[in-house]
């Protein structure tokens, strides 16, 4: 069981920039450029770089589905919270 995950993500105010942006990112485009170039969130300027952090440190849906990434470089679909719209890449973890 995953302890903890880092991730970053992409968070957008609509679900079609989302789709738009996870169909560059599938057709080979850098996920940390897009973030720098449109994220909403500050992370961005990090490459949407959000470090390590474990359950209960996010809203449940960004949880979750970050929690539900197997392999490092997996992309989410697009994941709805009062903040908008993110995609989120897995970047490394911590199992216990």
């Amino acid at each position: 069981m995953r302890k903890e995950v880092r991730a970053s993500h992409i968070l957008v105010q609509t679900k079609e920039q989302a789709d738009e942006i996870l169909a560059d990112i599938k057709s080979g485009k850098d996920f940390a450029q897009i973030a720098g170039e449109v994220s909403l969130c500050p992370s961005g300027r990090d490459g949407g770089d959000l470090g390590f952090f474990g359950r209960g440190m996010m809203v449940k849906p960004f949880e979750d589905a970050a929690f539900e990434l197997k392999e490092i470089g997996d992309v989410s679909q697009p994941v709805e919270t009062q903040f908008g719209w993110h995609l989120i890449k897995l970047t490394g973890f911590i199992d216990e």
